[in-house]
């Protein structure tokens, strides 16, 4: 890392915290999104800071404004303030310029393999799933051509060499993304993957402090990846616990995990669970 580099790194510790909770409109927050929320939110003020929401509304037809308005009214009955950024929609100029950049970087390969083809082929499972193979690394990108962008892992690596990244309940982390594989960074059918879209955000939103479930910790040696190609700054993250279901798995919109508005609609009190939240942190360390 060159002087210029680590100077705007070593800066990150000198400016105001900044948090954010950045949930996807396709469901109804639950009561792991206001655990999420409520420590984001926390961290930011202990020290004056800021704590932003963004909505991340860039899922196609399963992102729907309505949920984004409900979203609002829960982080309020939980008692919340906040700077609202903009949405994922209204950047999607800044994902398309990323990835050129990637591109002529020859950072990204085209890939037109489905799940299907990747299951044949006994790809081993990984941090995310199943470690994509690289069958189709070396294709060049035809205009046109519907093919989801990957970025080549190695390749990478071997350019930027080690890169460290710091969370502040485990310490320091060097960047090793190879548990994911060759992991896709434009898909088909959306503008940007999680990776790219979350990363760019964080950046453009002036985010130092990326607060989210200790699910997403392997995704961080990726983000750093991206963070080093695109030059953009290294904020610290804060991996926390995650609230479990009664069969021991972490809460999901998927699984039907009771919803945040139901009980706020049932009359409960928001700013007494807030509360029974924050006493959960902190006898768990998080």
């Amino acid at each position: 890392m060159d002087g210029a580099r680590a100077g705007a790194v070593a800066k990150i510790a000198a400016v105001k915290t900044v948090t954010r909770f950045a949930p996807s409109p396709n469901g109804h927050l639950h009561l792991g999104h206001a655990y999420s929320a409520i420590l984001a939110h926390d961290l930011a003020l202990a020290d004056g800071g800021e704590f932003l929401l963004r909505i991340e509304d860039i899922d196609g037809p399963r992102s729907r404004p309505e949920f984004a308005e409900e979203f609002r009214r829960d982080l309020e009955w939980l008692g919340l303030e906040w700077t609202e950024v903009p949405a994922q929609s209204t950047r999607i100029g800044s994902y398309h310029a990323a990835a050129d950049r990637l591109i002529a970087a020859g950072m990204l390969y085209p890939c037109t393999c489905t799940r299907k083809d990747i299951e044949s082929l006994g790809a081993r499972r990984g941090a995310d799933g199943l470690i994509y193979p690289g069958t189709c690394k070396g294709r060049l990108l035809k205009p046109g051509e519907p093919a989801a962008l990957r970025l080549d892992v190695d390749k990478a690596m071997a350019a930027l060499g080690e890169l460290v990244w710091t969370d502040e309940v485990t310490g320091a982390s060097v960047a090793d993304p190879r548990e994911f594989g060759d992991v896709v960074i434009v898909r088909k059918d959306l503008p940007a993957s999680y990776h790219l879209a979350a990363t760019i955000d964080d950046a453009a939103d002036g985010v130092t402090l990326v607060t989210r479930g200790a699910d997403l910790f392997a995704a961080t040696h990726i983000h750093r990846i991206l963070q080093e190609l695109l030059e953009l700054p290294v904020p610290h993250w804060h991996h926390h616990e995650l609230l479990l279901d009664n069969d021991g798995r972490k809460l999901a919109k998927r699984r039907g995990s009771p919803a945040l508005s139901q009980r706020r609609e049932a009359g409960e009190n928001g700013l007494a669970l807030a509360e029974q939240l924050r006493l959960q942190q902190m006898q768990s360390g998080t």
